[in-house]
């Protein structure tokens, strides 16, 4: 059973003015969703499931759906404010979306595989969809093991403003043992570092692994996120800006006992555009890595 790739693209791009998902930044005009999904189907990856928003269908699909569809299969499922279990309602004023496990829940209906779950406005690194493609494979659809591919933090940061990271904590063995949001990760001079609540800073090597949101999930994981997303909801529902994480679901099952979670480092760089002048870099990153023959000036000739 081939693995599937579910891509979330609901995102509004707030710091970046504008919708990154749909930005061109290769040679040919690729974006960076367009070399997530090229890595992906050569790694062996048999369908695509993009997760969008109803108000972005045409405009997205206008760019991608022939280019797509006609050479693997493709799904859309959509991410709304108002999706939401039974009696709940999104708070007047509410506007942010509810987070990942709400994104990654719009799937359950076409995903019955494992799966591997990614930003569309990152680029991963072939390597990193190698070695999820393998693990997803072999992995039991009904089992409670999940996986998540390491970055070193140093390599994932902005040169423009600070950015949320989920810093993974692992035991001898490679299982995941906590999995901390920092919600504001700045770069300095000799790694990184990261703001409490209380304002105060905490100085980091650099080298700690965190999580990008290239994640693999058996399709048992779907009803405890429903769970997960249930008991955010009774907490925070009424807020107008909390979201529930991805990262902090798979911290939560490990603690609990519920699932475990494989950490695998990759030697695949990372890099996005979380600022537009972020963009400037990725460009450039793309061209050196079309230069050293790694893709092809024009992705999908």
């Amino acid at each position: 059973m081939k693995p599937t790739l579910l891509i979330l693209a609901a995102g509004v791009g707030s710091r970046y003015g504008g919708l990154k998902q749909m930005d061109g930044m290769g040679p040919s005009g690729e974006t960076l969703l367009d070399y997530s999904v090229y890595d992906a189907i050569r790694a062996g990856f048999g369908k695509v499931v993009f997760v969008i928003r109803k108000d972005i269908e045409a405009d997205f699909k206008a760019i991608f759906h022939e280019r797509f569809s006609s050479r693997f299969p493709v799904e859309y499922v959509f991410q709304e404010l108002h999706k939401l279990p039974e009696g709940f309602t999104p708070p007047e004023g509410r506007t942010k979306p509810w987070g990942t496990v709400h994104a990654v829940l719009m799937g359950e209906e076409v995903v019955k595989e494992p799966f591997c779950m990614i930003n569309a406005d990152d680029f991963y690194g072939h390597e990193s969809f190698e070695i999820i493609a393998r693990e997803l494979e072999k992995m039991n659809p009904n089992g409670s093991e999940y996986i998540n591919i390491g970055y070193q933090i140093k390599n994932t940061l902005s040169e423009h403003g600070s950015v949320a990271r989920g810093v993974l904590e692992a035991d001898a063995q490679g299982n995941l043992t906590q999995l901390v949001e920092r919600t504001t990760v700045e770069k300095t001079p000799t790694g990184a570092r990261y703001q409490k609540e209380d304002g105060s800073w905490v100085e980091l090597t650099g080298n700690e692994p965190v999580s990008m949101n290239f994640m693999g999930f058996p399709p048992s994981a779907f009803p405890l996120m429903r769970q997960y997303f249930l008991d955010f909801l009774k907490e925070k529902g009424t807020e107008l800006k909390s979201e529930c994480y991805i990262p902090n679901f798979m911290g939560d099952m490990a603690k609990a006992g519920k699932a475990h979670t494989k950490v695998i480092s990759t030697p695949a760089k990372w890099f996005g555009v979380t600022y537009r002048e972020d963009r400037e870099m990725v460009v450039n990153a793309i061209k050196k890595l079309v230069e050293e023959g790694k893709y092809p000036a024009k992705l999908w000739a």
